[in-house]
């Protein structure tokens, strides 16, 4: 349960008085306070109308109302006037509640708040308190921000409500607790017996969070004391683990021994390190074992937990359906025109190629999109979801790989949005451990579920596919993957690993982005991997490099 990680104090410089106020001393504190209650009240809010009524102010912020609703939360609170503090937001009751648990159930004291300077109606503030349980005490520096808005009933000035302004840590429904950790820490071991530590291995900070929270309890170790975040119902739901902020005396931890490679691993964290937003997974195909996990933001397991389009990654799984109902075979002649009309929609290839003449392969390897779309009036509905959960395991949300995963999502859908899921757009979600899982399963044979920590430590069941592709589409399968590989997208990327391997190139279209996410799935030998690189570009030049580096590294 929760990050071990200590937040450090990340500004020393003296409070600052908000301009323009009266300022006065409180407890010591040095907090620039203007004298709001009582006496305070603007011109504005006492008028009213002829009727008596007060109208509702409407309009932009002005700095004045930015400054004065801002100063009037954050004096409450610092005072340690929930209530009052709660009344100054657009939520008092969910306020009131944090508010009062940051006393009460978090044991913080001598809370000082420090503002910045604003930013239209944004006002950023430091935090400096000491968490103090029972004869412990540590002290607790962090920056949240806040945001002055129009309350609705009145459109008085109030603080905007989100848990992330007390911690910016905490999603609405959250908590802040201080106590014995409910969890003992778990020492984790690579598969070699090494120590993991976020330290050594940034991207394991959420990774260790998971084995915690899952083993912590029959591991064998002894809970400590710690302020933590204990996720809410709506951060469950999402699969947040619960996140150690302060620790005031460490537990005895016990040991979860994992299937993580310290060589793969380390170097999976320098290849995204060279990118902005990237992951990637490596897996063993005979086994499922996963080698390595890593990401360049490390706040979340995007990994594991991602939900995003794999785009053309997809027509893997499209084609394992379209070979397995014989619709069409590797050299068979199949044209990918430069439009295709499904539904209403028009679907266009990658810069409006074409490919007039040429078998299934060239297509796959080319990754021209209409090749795929245009099988569509020959489907049903549910023929890819049902590809995808009996033949990849995937969508099912059954995987159990010791620490939470996002196990993929192929919904049944019709017309234009049927024809995009074939090439991974449409409501088609995957992260890159189902991608390299996909890659693993063309390379065995036979869907292996991924697993960080091997069955037999806690007797859990691993999830199995309903069938196993023919020995026929598989070599079909390998045959697209292996030409893909040498001279197809992928083949600037996995230069000198053949001839044992395949590969598939994505990139899937995210409204808003000006580059695509950019995909490499791909085997070599007993090895599969699979990343990408958010809003880079095309995946055989983003995720392809780091895939390739990858798999090299298995001889």
């Amino acid at each position: 349960m929760g990050k071990r990680r200590r937040v450090a104090e990340r500004r020393k410089t003296r409070p600052a008085v908000l301009a323009g106020m009266i300022a006065v001393v409180l407890g010591g504190a040095g907090f620039g306070v203007y004298a709001l209650y009582g006496g305070g009240a603007s011109a504005d809010e006492r008028a009213s109308g002829a009727s008596g009524q007060r109208a509702v102010k409407t309009g932009p912020l002005t700095a004045a109302e930015v400054r004065t609703a801002s100063t009037r939360f954050l004096t409450a609170w610092q005072q340690g006037q929930a209530a009052r503090a709660a009344a100054g937001t657009d939520d008092p009751t969910a306020a009131a509640a944090l508010l009062t648990g940051y006393t009460k159930d978090a044991h913080l004291r001598d809370v000082t708040l420090t503002p910045g300077a604003a930013t239209g109606a944004k006002v950023p503030f430091s935090v400096k308190a000491t968490v103090a349980y029972r004869n412990l005490s540590k002290p607790l520096a962090y920056d949240s921000a806040l945001t002055v808005v129009r309350r609705r009933s009145d459109g008085q000035p109030v603080v905007g409500w989100h848990a992330s302004v007390v911690h910016p840590d905490l999603e609405d429904g959250d908590t802040l607790v201080t106590g014995a950790s409910g969890t003992p820490p778990v020492t984790a071991l690579d598969r070699d017996g090494g120590k993991l530590t976020a330290a050594a291995y940034p991207s394991l900070g959420t990774v260790l969070d998971g084995l915690r929270e899952k083993y912590g309890k029959t591991a064998g170790g002894k809970a400590g004391v710690e302020l933590r975040v204990v996720r809410g119902k709506a951060s469950q739901a999402a699969k947040l683990s619960d996140k150690t902020l302060v620790e005031l005396s460490k537990g005895t931890p016990g040991t979860v021994k994992t299937t993580l490679s310290p060589t793969f691993q380390a170097a999976a964290e320098r290849q995204v390190a060279a990118k902005q937003r990237a992951s990637v997974v490596v897996v063993r195909p005979s086994t499922g074992e996963i080698l390595a996990v890593a990401n360049s933001g490390h706040g979340f397991n995007t990994a594991f937990q991602g939900s995003l389009a794999p785009g053309s990654t997809m027509k893997i799984v499209t084609s394992t359906m379209l070979f397995e109902k014989g619709l069409v075979t590797p050299d068979a002649s199949h044209p990918c025109p430069k439009k295709y009309k499904l539904a209403g929609w028009t679907f266009h290839n990658d810069a409006g190629s074409e490919i007039k003449k040429g078998s299934f392969k060239l297509s796959f390897g080319a990754s021209c999109n209409n090749a795929f779309i245009n099988f569509a009036p020959k489907l049903s509905n549910s023929d890819l979801t049902k590809e995808a959960q009996q033949v990849y395991g995937l969508g099912m949300d059954n995987w159990a790989i010791g620490v939470p995963t996002f196990d993929g999502s192929v919904p049944v859908q019709s017309g234009a949005q049927m024809g995009a899921s074939l090439i991974g757009q449409g409501g088609v979600r995957m992260n890159p451990l189902n991608m390299a899982s996909v890659a693993a399963t063309v390379d065995a044979g036979v869907f292996h579920q991924p697993y960080l920590v091997a069955p037999s430590v806690d007797g859990r069941t691993l999830a199995k596919a309903a069938r196993t592709m023919s020995s026929k589409t598989q070599g079909e399968l390998k045959e697209v993957m292996q030409y893909t590989a040498a001279y197809g997208t992928a083949a600037k990327a996995m230069a000198g690993l053949g001839p044992d391997y395949g590969a598939k190139t994505g990139s899937a279209e995210v409204d808003g982005q000006k580059k695509p996410n950019g995909w490499f799935t791909a085997y070599r030998g007993d090895l599969a991997a699979a990343g990408v690189v958010q809003a880079g570009g095309h995946g055989g030049d983003t995720a392809g490099p780091i895939v390739a580096a990858l798999l090299k590294m298995g001889g």
